[in-house]
This record gives C-alpha cells, sequence and structure tokens, in this order.
C-alpha cells in the first residue's frame, strides 16, 4: 500500500492572494503568525506524511481550495543519487598526486568534484568548480600556514625616560576647602 507525504513550499494557486492564503491556512491549522512565516519561508515544509492515497486527496483538495499549491509525494518511491564521475585512467600516477588528494574518495581529480547532473535544474550547476573537502585524519593541522607579520620599523630615538618617582604629568587634585559650621545644629530627643 502507498504512502503519501503533503509538502508545500509557499506556492499559491493562480490568482489567489498571498494575504488571503495566509489567512486561510492560519484557520486551517490554527497558526500563528510565527508558524505561518516559517510555512511561507520558501523552503519545502512537510505538513503530513504517511498518508493513503485518499487521505493524501483530501488534504491536497482542501489545501488548494485555501489557495495553497501542494506537492503530494510517493514516500515509497526510490530517491534518486546522484552520480559522480571515476578518475580518468590517463592520470598522474598516485605516487606523485598529494597525500590529501588520495585520501579522499576516488570521486575527485586533484582535489575537484566532478559530478553528473541529474536533471535540467542541476545541469545548470554542471559547470561550477567546486573543491572536494574531503575529511582530515584526526590530529591533522586544519588551519593554512600563515607567512610571518614584518617587523615596524619605528623610530624611538625622540622619547627618553622618566627618573624614578618622577611626576609623570598627573594632575594633582584642589585642595579641600574648609569644614562647613556645624556648631548651630543640635540633636533633640
Amino acid at each position: 500500500m502507498a504512502r503519501y507525504e503533503i509538502a508545500f513550499s509557499a506556492q499559491l494557486a493562480p490568482g489567489a492572494q498571498l494575504e488571503l492564503v495566509k489567512t486561510n491556512l492560519g484557520k486551517l491549522f490554527q497558526a500563528d503568525e510565527q508558524r505561518l512565516a516559517l510555512l511561507f519561508s520558501g523552503r519545502r515544509i512537510v505538513i503530513k506524511s504517511n498518508l493513503d492515497a485518499a487521505g493524501a486527496e483530501k488534504y491536497r483538495s482542501t489545501l488548494e481550495r485555501a489557495g495553497a499549491v501542494v506537492d503530494v509525494v510517493d514516500m515509497d518511491e526510490q530517491i534518486e543519487e546522484i552520480e559522480l564521475t571515476s578518475v580518468p585512467t590517463a592520470a598522474t600516477p598516485p605516487a606523485a598526486v598529494p597525500a590529501a588528494a588520495r585520501s579522499s574518495t576516488s570521486n575527485s581529480v586533484a582535489g575537484r568534484l566532478h559530478i553528473t547532473p541529474r536533471d535540467e535544474y542541476m545541469a545548470a550547476f554542471a559547470d561550477v568548480d567546486a573543491p572536494d573537502f574531503g575529511i582530515a585524519p584526526l590530529g591533522d593541522d586544519l588551519q593554512d600556514d600563515k607567512a610571518d607579520a614584518p617587523v615596524p620599523t619605528l623610530d624611538l630615538s625622540q622619547f627618553s625616560l622618566a627618573p624614578v618617582g618622577s611626576d609623570m604629568g598627573e594632575l594633582k587634585k584642589a585642595p579641600a576647602g574648609p569644614a562647613p559650621d556645624i556648631s548651630h545644629l543640635k540633636l533633640q530627643e
């Protein structure tokens, strides 16, 4: 028996107004503004999963009447995998390849990942030059070596040291004025 999931990617039915669809979905799901903002963020959100065909159609039609376009996906379908191209046989011998490139998968050539596009959307990224990042062995230094900064040449001949105990220009506090006359004040019980 096939199982389906309902996913929403903030797509609206033709002619639907965004505010009206938000209001309708807010009523359907009893959602607050924060959940509606997440729902309309543009990311693919699974609303319900593990439905039979009748339940999936019921959800789809209800959400369509609310103005939302949802995807009904068969959960039993095989997930499409990306095929990686193999290393050409005319490549440099393994002894000449650096250890970092040898430790990565055999699907990389000179530290670059090559993929075969699975569909029209992925074909747009076929010419992207992406590095093949791998996982470094335990204990390796992951930070690139930095060149030592040049020591600045400073002319300090114009400065001198003051003798010990010298006043270094600190301002002295003004002497306190005379104490106020409080002889006229008395305590009563």
